[in-house]
């Protein structure tokens, strides 16, 4: 499995990503590639993890938040590495999120098709031709890097997931996928809708 994961990398969302990788585990569309690259400066937890450091992600929070959007909207800033769930009154609900790495960034308008809880993983054809060692399918769950929850983005090959990796949150580590914690992403999904606005700057 350890194998697998280091193999593997949604209301309105805004993406700046265009497949799903990361730093310590890679994805594509929903697949991470290892590549190698430091880790973020800031406070650790939880360093018996396999004897390496795990990143604190940054803490869910409601934010002033200015912005033409309607509520609902999910707004992704790349550069930031925050994802924003709209609220009224110029508020929203500020997520950590993992972003494409360099080469892999993408901006853009999509709708969330669909939600998944637990959701399976095959990766794409692309992937799988960078890293024929992959497996072609795996189940939902704990050990599934597209971890507890994902809202997919129609027309593209990304989505907004869960990761079994929250130590990659804060960095551009993906293919191009948005990856939250499972906290957050569970916390998320409960709020979105299909047919929610993603806006990726």
């Amino acid at each position: 499995m350890d194998r697998f994961r280091s193999a593997l990398g949604g209301a309105a969302i805004i993406l700046l990503s265009s497949t799903c990788v990361s730093t310590a585990q890679a994805n594509d569309h929903d697949d991470y590639e290892l590549t190698a690259q430091p880790a973020p400066s800031g406070t650790y937890a939880n360093p018996g993890m396999e004897g390496r450091p795990q990143a604190v992600a940054p803490a869910r929070e409601t934010v002033s938040y200015s912005t033409h959007y309607s509520p609902g909207t999910i707004v992704i800033s790349t550069d930031q590495r925050r994802l924003y769930y709209v609220l009224p009154n110029n508020q929203a609900i500020r997520y950590g999120i993992g972003v494409g790495r360099p080469g892999f960034e993408w901006h853009g308008v999509k709708k969330v098709a669909m939600k998944r809880e637990w959701p399976s993983w095959s990766p794409p054809a692309q992937m799988l031709r960078r890293r024929p060692d992959l497996p072609r399918h795996m189940a939902g769950g704990p050990e599934n890097p597209l971890g507890a929850r994902a809202l997919y983005l129609g027309g593209s090959l990304y989505r907004i997931h869960g990761s079994n990796e929250p130590e990659t949150i804060g960095q551009a580590v993906s293919s191009g996928c948005i990856r939250m914690t499972n906290e957050d992403v569970t916390d998320l999904y409960d709020r979105v809708k299909v047919g929610t606005r993603v806006i990726v700057e």
